[in-house]
């Protein structure tokens, strides 16, 4: 049989790019469907086609650059470059690498794993409402932070905005111990999580202790005006219509929002309808406004959470309690 060798500069960078026991190489083998051989510096495909050894090449070429950007070479990564030179050969084969982050205090900057992850920051650059909409683990929390932070702390925006609704409080905090800060802050979780995946924990206390970071539920909004801010709404899937309608209002002159939600997980009474559903009815038109959808093949925590996700999916695709 014989095999098309791809040549890389050295030995190094082909061990690199190989990942850690040759797992990026076995992803490869499943995504061209041909078994992939090394030594040296060359690759060898076990395969006769033309096309496929073009479409290694391409991926390749495009994991090389981010590899000259400091992105390590990874599944997701694969899986991303893979899907942009064949899936959608539409789209820009670079999205993914042009859209990453800077965030002052960061040694390495924050680059999407997926295409759509691509597209979600790219939306982030260009629009004032950004809807993040998909289920966990596919980044819409964690991107939404990063691109807040790299606002905030380069100063394009005075402050950063956190708020969701307190479905399982009911918006009712006052039985609760603490003060404002302290009662809404279990529910605010996430954003924190991932804000301290990305600086450093004392710079996150500076900044709250000089206002810069700013957490409310979402019922203590209403009748605020907020300017030259950045605004992360989360769990949007629990806002009521009006809830959503006061939110979106709320924005003043200078001010992004980013609406995140998972329309799979709504806790609202049956007999309300989700204010995130009805925005993409009404709103989904508005060209100012981006919506990005995200699927289960955007997860990027374990590979497990992928199958969890498409099983619930099936499920509910077959009418299951």
């Amino acid at each position: 049989m014989s095999k098309s060798a791809v040549v890389l500069e050295s030995p190094s960078l082909l061990s690199e790019f190989c990942g850690a026991n040759d797992q990026n190489l076995r992803l490869l083998e499943e995504l061209l469907d041909t078994r992939i051989l090394y030594r040296g510096n060359e690759i060898y495909l076990e395969s006769e086609d033309d096309a496929i050894r073009d479409t290694l090449v391409r991926i390749i070429d495009e994991i090389k650059s981010h590899m000259k950007l400091g992105q390590t070479p990874n599944r997701d990564l694969i899986k991303a470059v893979h899907a942009s030179v064949t899936e959608d050969g539409s789209s820009p084969q670079d999205l993914i690498r042009r859209t990453s982050l800077t965030i002052p205090g960061r040694d390495r900057p924050v680059f999407p794993r997926t295409l759509m992850q691509g597209y979600y920051l790219q939306g982030l650059a260009e629009n004032d409402i950004v809807f993040g909409i998909g289920p966990a683990g596919t980044g819409k929390t964690y991107l939404a932070v990063a691109h807040a932070l790299s606002q905030v702390l380069t100063r394009r925006k005075r402050k950063l905005v956190l708020t969701r609704p307190v479905v399982e409080a009911g918006e009712s905090l006052g039985f609760l111990p603490g003060d404002l800060a302290q009662k809404i802050s279990p529910y605010l979780r996430p954003l924190y999580d991932a804000m301290e995946s990305l600086i450093p924990f004392e710079t996150i206390q500076r900044m709250e202790d000089q206002r810069i970071i700013e957490i409310a539920p979402l019922a203590y909004m209403r009748g605020r005006s907020l300017n030259d801010c950045y605004v992360i709404l989360d769990e949007a899937q629990n806002t009521t219509r009006e809830q959503m309608k006061m939110f979106l209002t709320r924005i003043g002159e200078g001010t992004q929002a980013v609406v995140t939600g998972d329309v799979t997980q709504i806790d609202l009474p049956r007999k309300k309808a989700s204010g995130l559903l009805h925005a993409v009815d009404i709103l989904g038109s508005l060209p100012e406004i981006r919506f990005t959808y995200f699927t289960s093949r955007d997860v990027v925590r374990h590979p497990l959470v992928q199958k969890i996700i498409n099983a619930y999916e099936s499920e509910d695709a077959k009418g299951g309690e």
